[in-house]
Order: C-alpha cells, then sequence, then structure tokens
C-alpha cells in the first residue's frame, strides 16, 4: 500500500506562488499516471494537471499555463508548481497515483490566494 504525503500548501497573496509537493511511501514503477486535482465546499473534485510515465501532461483549462507538473524518480515525490495564483485557486488540492488497477490519494492540503 503506497502512502502519499502532500506538503507545501499555505497561505499566499495573489500573483505569488506555491509549491506542492507529494511524496510516495515507496518507487513508482510504469506505467503509471500522476495527477492533481483540487476541491472547494460544496463542488466536485477537478482535474488541476496530469503527468503520465510516457512524458505526456494536461492541464484544466482554468490553469491556463500558470502551473507545471513534474516528478522526481529518484525521489518518489511528485510537485505542483502554482504561479500567478487567484483568489479562486484556493482549494484543497489532493495528488493522486495510478498504477496499473491500484489508485492512491494522498490527504489533502490547503492552499489559500487571499491579501
Amino acid at each position: 500500500q503506497v502512502q502519499l504525503v502532500e506538503s507545501g500548501g499555505g497561505l499566499v497573496q495573489p500573483g505569488g506562488s506555491l509549491r506542492l509537493s507529494c511524496a510516495a511511501s515507496e518507487s513508482i514503477f510504469r506505467p503509471y499516471i500522476l495527477e492533481w486535482y483540487r476541491q472547494t465546499p460544496g463542488d466536485q473534485r477537478r482535474l488541476v494537471a496530469q503527468l503520465t510515465s510516457g512524458g505526456s501532461t494536461d492541464y484544466g483549462e482554468f490553469v491556463s499555463g500558470r502551473f507545471i507538473i513534474s516528478f522526481d524518480n529518484a525521489k518518489n515525490t511528485m510537485a505542483l508548481q502554482m504561479n500567478n495564483l487567484k483568489p479562486e485557486d484556493t482549494a484543497i488540492y489532493y495528488c493522486k497515483i495510478s498504477v496499473l488497477r491500484d489508485t492512491y490519494w494522498g490527504q489533502g492540503i490547503q492552499a489559500t490566494v487571499s491579501s
């Protein structure tokens, strides 16, 4: 059972940046899909970013080039670099790893964008 631990959330002013990290408890082998989702109260979880073991990436329309998803294989850690943050980016962010038929979620981490 892979455990995922998220870090890097917090409070930032509009226009600022945050870097979220998601550390896996063991090595992640191909093929895999790495994803970040976010959720606000009363809404469903929405896909923010996706990275496959083949190297392809996909982002939610609301990202508009502001976020970058990455994976450090040596450290078993995925990251989401978020730049030019807006108040509407305030949410709980979740990492998700899919390996073959198994899926693992992080516990969620709060990111708040406010002046």
